[in-house]
């Protein structure tokens, strides 16, 4: 009796053993696993932003883009160099950018003669649509259609309305998301007149 106490220690000592590498192989394949779930979440962060431009910010270099209006005349941004560009990006379904229109239109009638010209991007909607939009607010600016969301996605544009200013010397001066009043735009124009 005394000899299988005296042997039930070395079983009792084996199987801690067992239990400490069992403890070890699961902190090692916890490891591991950490491992290869930041490494499998990092390429697919790097996959789906690696095609992302960098997000605009005053002062940056407005990128070029060259667009055509509702007449079929090309527009390219680097052509008003040396002018100023009130460049504003909306839709006919979006409710604040169809309330602005009307001032747009009306401040872009006092300043365009002053070198201060209005580029209207609307988002991948058909000639038809925007044409019929134009012709009922009886909208005289340029009017061009972003078909495929290129222009859209350079200018980092995730909410309509959105207008960015880009000052004579093809800088943004300012980006502003939202509606826009009478006064807004009157103060956003006259900070991007040519002097």
């Amino acid at each position: 009796m005394f000899a299988i106490i005296g042997d039930t220690k070395p079983f009792a000592e084996e199987g801690e053993g067992q239990l400490d590498r069992k403890k070890k192989r699961t902190v090692i394949r916890t490891v591991i696993l950490g491992i290869l779930a930041a490494a499998i979440i990092y390429t697919i962060y790097i996959s789906a932003t690696k095609d992302k431009v960098k997000l605009l910010e005053v002062g940056d270099q407005a990128p070029d883009f060259a667009l055509t209006d509702l007449e079929g005349n090309s527009h390219k941004l680097s052509d008003y160099k040396g002018q100023g560009v009130f460049l504003n990006f909306w839709g006919t379904w979006c409710e604040p950018c169809v309330e602005e229109m009307p001032a747009i239109d009306r401040q872009y009638n006092k300043f365009e003669q002053q070198g201060v010209h209005v580029l209207s991007v609307n988002i991948a909607q058909s000639n038809m649509e925007v044409s019929s939009f134009r012709d009922q607010l009886n909208l005289k600016f340029p009017i061009v259609i972003d078909k495929n969301k290129s222009v859209m996605e350079a200018y980092n544009v995730t909410w309509l309305p959105a207008t960015v200013l880009v000052n004579p010397e093809g800088k943004i001066e300012k980006i502003y998301t939202g509606g826009l009043t009478d006064e807004n735009i009157a103060k956003f124009m006259e900070s991007i007149k040519p002097e």
